[in-house]
């Protein structure tokens, strides 16, 4: 007996469907090898290289994120997260499941061959799911860049078949595959789009066709200068003014006596400063992103200068709740958050940090100072029981999770504040990452949460932090949180009414 031949393994019968299509993905093959492409010669070998280990798309990632719009660093992050899943799976089940070779390369012309010819198995083809991987998760989140990406993650699935290591259909099972790993991490991510907004309580507010009465107050230190140029050049005969951060509060209010609509273009604590002068004197707020966050303005579903631009020329605007916080003479307003304990403290320390090292160093060492210190940074009654906490969070209405995405409000005019408490104890790293995970879960020894319509803490010790939409100041005594509901008018775009 020979000892290339196992005459105990039962030969394969014949499946006559299924040598068709291999015939048919064959004859496919060699017409291809037998097509003349000029152009392409000194471009697909070239292509399909880049793309080894997902190179050319960690780059296009990264050109991506470059552009500096929240929706853009998404659509990046949403492309690899994509690409990691599709790679994985094809990685750990794809090439074990069908052991297929390769072609071979004799039909192919020596020039379009790779140099290095791949040695794992054909199908499906991880190149082709990787391409379509990373275009159609860049493409959930931003149809834009989708349409830029699309032709590129094209042109490397056809370069698999033209240097002849893909038979086609080994490109059309991983470009599916690659699809379907994009809708998959869009199942465990949702993204903006997937969820519509409340359009309501909609609110009476002026119609600018080119911003006329307008006048938006622009923090310089923001880096929203693309943004500034791009909405003079959408609404013309708005007035722009660009300040440093110490001139924001004096501008608003500059702006304030002399518009009919005040404008602001910052991050959550100048959007902040101008919502306070908003109510004040009693005019709709226009919010233009261009801070690092843009918590309140994303939450609006406002992302960029055409989605302002297009409420303000129609007038699209809805009423929104503010929260209140007061502590003896002192008082203020969020349209974000409002925390006591931790997070105080790590804003301090982060400010302390961030014009030696930059913002987000400074914001993991401020991190790790802070959860590293003894003692217990917030004690208070609540209730009438004394209590120490490591954080108390009261959002200006209800944080939803989606699915593994961080949690984000659908209603900015629901009549709650959401209070989340991460009790004291040992280990505040694991009390808060348990509390971060735990979501709105209410029962945890270690975490609560719950809905109000106001709140009321006393026996803060003198000197407690409180930060509000990124700013802190002091409290002690008697601190109380409250809701002034539908109290801010704000542009955002809006459905066609039924």
């Amino acid at each position: 007996m020979s000892p290339d031949v196992d005459l105990t393994v039962l030969k394969p019968g014949r499946h006559a469907l299924r040598e068709r299509l291999l015939a048919l993905d064959n004859r496919l093959f060699e017409f291809a090898a037998a097509q003349k492409w000029p152009a392409a010669e000194p471009v697909l070998p070239r292509l399909s290289r880049s793309a080894n280990h997902g190179l050319l798309w960690f780059a296009t990632a990264g050109v991506i994120a470059a552009s500096r719009t929240p929706r853009a660093r998404r659509a990046a992050v949403r492309g690899v997260a994509s690409l990691a899943l599709a790679s994985a799976t094809i990685n750990t089940v794809g090439k074990r499941s069908v052991r297929r070779t390769r072609p071979v390369l004799d039909a192919v012309p020596s020039v379009r061959r790779l140099k290095r010819q791949p040695i794992t198995t054909s199908f499906p083809s991880g190149h082709s799911a990787s391409a379509a991987a990373f275009a159609a998760g860049v493409a959930m989140e931003s149809p834009t860049w989708g349409a830029a990406v699309a032709p590129v993650a094209f042109s490397v699935a056809m370069s698999r078949v033209y240097t002849g290591v893909h038979f086609p259909s080994d490109v059309l099972a991983g470009a599916a595959l690659g699809v379907g790993a994009a809708f998959a991490v869009r199942g465990l991510v949702p993204t903006r789009d997937q969820v519509t907004l409340p359009p309501r309580p909609r609110a009476d507010a002026p119609a600018l066709p080119e911003g006329e009465g307008m006048v938006v107050v622009a923090n310089t230190a923001a880096g929203s200068s693309d943004r500034v140029r791009a909405l003079r050049d959408a609404l013309p005969r708005a007035e722009v003014v660009e300040c440093l951060p110490e001139e924001v509060p004096e501008e608003l209010e500059k702006a304030a006596a002399r518009a009919r609509v005040l404008g602001v273009c910052g991050g959550d604590g100048t959007v902040n400063t101008a919502a306070g002068i908003a109510l004040r004197h009693d005019l709709p707020l226009a919010v233009l992103p261009g801070g690092t966050l843009n918590h309140f303005a994303l939450d609006l579903g406002v992302e960029d200068t055409r989605a302002l631009a297009g409420a303000v020329q129609q007038g699209d605007a809805v009423r929104v709740d503010v929260g209140r916080f007061v502590c003896g003479a002192k008082r203020g307003i969020f349209v974000n958050t409002c925390s006591l304990g931790v997070y105080p403290e790590l804003v301090r320390e982060r400010d302390r940090w961030s014009h030696r090292i930059g913002s987000w160093p400074a914001g993991v060492l401020a991190a790790l100072r802070v959860l590293r210190a003894d003692g217990h940074p917030l004690e208070a009654e609540v209730g009438g029981r004394a209590r120490p906490l490591w954080l108390l969070f009261a959002g200006n209405g209800t944080y939803h999770r989606m699915g593994l995405a961080p949690a984000r409000r659908m209603n900015l005019a629901d009549g709650h504040l959401d209070v989340r408490v991460v009790h004291g104890g040992r280990r505040p790293a694991l009390r808060l990452l348990a509390a971060a995970l735990a979501g709105p879960l209410t029962r945890s020894p270690a975490h609560a949460a719950v809905q109000v319509r106001r709140l009321r803490l006393s026996g803060v010790a003198p000197g407690t932090l409180l930060a509000y939409d990124g700013e802190v100041t002091e409290v002690e005594g008697e601190v109380s949180l409250e809701k002034v509901p539908e109290a801010l008018v704000v542009y955002r775009p809006l459905p066609p009414e039924d």
